[in-house]
C-alpha cells in the first residue's frame, strides 16, 4: 500500500521557517517526481515545488523561488520542502504527491497524494 506522509506544518509569524517532510512508501518511487502542492481556504490546489528521485532535478512556482527548497534523501524515501521567508500568503494546506515520470505541475496528474499538512503564517 502506497503512503506518502506529511509532517512538519505547524503556525509560525511572518518572516520565519518551517521545513515540511514527505515520507514516501508502499513502492519503489525511483522513476517518479515528488511534488507539493498547497490549497488555501476557498482557492484552487496549486503547485509550489518538485523534485524528481532520479536526478533532483527541481521546479519551482516563481513566487517561491529564492524561498523555498526542495530536497530528497534517498536513503530515507523522504522528501523535505524548507520553507523561509514565509508570508502569511504562504497560508494552506500542503499536500505531498507522486507522479509517475518527469514533473508537472497540475495537481490532476498525480497518482499519490498524502493528506496534508497545515502551514499557517501570522502577520
Amino acid at each position: 500500500q502506497v503512503q506518502l506522509v506529511e509532517s512538519g506544518g505547524g503556525l509560525v509569524q511572518a518572516g520565519g521557517s518551517l521545513r515540511l517532510s514527505c515520507a514516501a512508501s508502499g513502492r519503489t518511487f525511483s522513476n517518479y517526481a515528488m511534488e507539493w502542492f498547497r490549497q488555501a481556504p476557498g482557492k484552487e490546489r496549486e503547485f509550489v515545488a518538485a523534485i524528481t528521485w532520479s536526478d533532483g532535478t527541481t521546479v519551482y512556482k516563481d513566487s517561491v523561488k529564492g524561498r523555498f527548497s526542495i530536497s530528497r534523501d534517498n536513503a530515507k524515501n523522504t522528501v523535505y520542502l524548507q520553507m523561509n521567508s514565509l508570508k502569511p500568503e504562504d497560508t494552506a494546506v500542503y499536500y505531498c504527491a507522486a507522479n509517475f515520470g518527469a514533473i508537472v505541475t497540475s495537481y490532476y496528474h498525480m497518482d499519490y497524494w498524502g493528506k496534508g499538512t497545515l502551514v499557517t503564517v501570522s502577520s
